[in-house]
């Protein structure tokens, strides 16, 4: 295992991000007794911690371990806060009275430990009132008459699959920095939202009339066939009108252009009203752009992979300046970056990361280009 790869699974440990093979792998590592001095190096140096190192029983680790996984299901997604304490409590005994701090709170003491804010995803029901979605909940969704319009199965809403012969109900639904979402619409279309993303949709279709949504921010549309009413996603700057297929639309408010990166199927793009003339049409692996203020719609060949990879987790930057970078790293996070090197700001970059903690985020940027910061709880300055 390369230094990089070892100093991942040290940090994804750390910050309770480890799954059960990642941490096998990672007490495998730490039979060799310089592996030992490196992770006791890391921590101390990256955690301002002094450790103690004793002797290391690799054999009992898996044994523990694996005996405490299998007690708790799920250990991972459940409870993290409380089942953090006792993996990283076995794994600090055989290590060898190697502690964190004294005090009982592990992550307030912890100066390189990003503490990323908490907010909640909401449901604007109509007119009505607006609720929160606790994503570790199953329920059902009722109108303000008390029918069931749909539910929630934790991260994803599905509504009944029916068409209304009465008026537009609209729903609205707004996803924080730092979470995405799941929506199955009333006729089968399901939406990925990402992070920072509000969509308004209907609770039930119109019969005979076409599907529309509105969206700002971004989501990735996998749109159910239906020749007799056309799908449209409106944005602030652009409307894209489908029949069925999969894209990806990205329209933050923020931003200074909407893209539309088609993945199945076609799309025609246009501005304001639609007419023969304004149209433009996307094939798959093309991506539709327009710059704020412009009407022109540009198009290009991309790889969809770029686009779609936040929907599981992963995070693509290609030839992005660093400002673009820590925005997204904003939204995927929900921290805040005070970035202080404005040349810096400028800088292209490519990365990948596959659903990886923020502190490893910043250690790569950290040891590929030198990039200097400081972590205040949920806000990361760029000195």
């Amino acid at each position: 295992m390369t230094v990089k790869k070892s100093e991942r699974l040290i940090v994804k440990f750390i910050t309770n991000q480890a799954s059960q093979d990642e941490i096998e792998k990672l007490t495998e590592w730490l039979q060799e007794e310089e592996h030992q001095i490196v992770f006791k190096n890391f921590i101390k140096t990256n955690y301002a911690i002094d450790t103690v190192m004793n002797n290391f029983d690799s054999t009992e680790v898996k044994k523990q371990l694996s005996e405490r996984i299998k007690k708790e299901n799920n250990v991972f997604q459940k409870r993290r806060f409380s089942s953090y304490y006792k993996y990283a409590a076995v794994l600090i005994l055989v290590l060898g009275s190697l502690y964190f701090y004294k005090s009982s709170n592990l992550f307030q003491s912890k100066e390189n430990v990003v503490v990323p804010r908490q907010d909640e995803i909401v449901l604007q029901l109509g007119s009505e009132s607006a609720e929160t979605i606790n994503i570790s909940e199953s329920r059902n969704i009722s109108d303000k008459e008390g029918n069931i319009i749909g539910k929630q199965e934790k991260n994803r809403l599905v509504y009944s699959n029916v068409y209304s012969n009465g008026k537009l109900v609209y729903n609205t639904l707004k996803i924080p920095y730092g979470k995405k979402f799941e929506v199955q619409l009333s006729d089968g279309t399901v939406v990925h939202l990402n992070a920072g993303t509000s969509l308004r949709y209907p609770v039930q279709f119109i019969k005979n009339q076409s599907r529309q949504v509105y969206l700002t921010g971004e989501a990735y549309f996998e749109v159910s066939k239906d020749k007799a009413h056309p799908f449209t996603v409106n944005t602030q700057e652009v409307n894209v009108e489908v029949l069925g297929t999969k894209f990806n639309v990205n329209s933050y408010t923020e931003d200074i252009s909407t893209d539309v990166v088609l993945v199945e199927g076609k799309v025609s793009l246009y501005k304001d009203k639609k007419t023969p003339e304004n149209q433009v049409y996307l094939l798959p692996g093309l991506k539709g752009s327009n710059t704020r203020g412009q009407q022109k719609i540009a198009t290009e060949d991309v790889n969809t992979d770029y686009y779609t990879a936040w929907v599981k987790g992963s995070l693509v930057f290609k030839n992005e300046p660093f400002n673009a970078i820590i925005k997204k790293l904003e939204r995927h996070y929900n921290v805040t970056f005070i970035n202080k090197n404005k040349i810096l700001g400028k800088e292209i970059f490519n990365a990948r990361f596959d659903n990886e903690p923020i502190e490893v985020v910043l250690k790569y940027f950290s040891d590929s280009y030198a990039i200097d910061y400081e972590i205040n709880e949920d806000k990361i300055t760029i000195r």
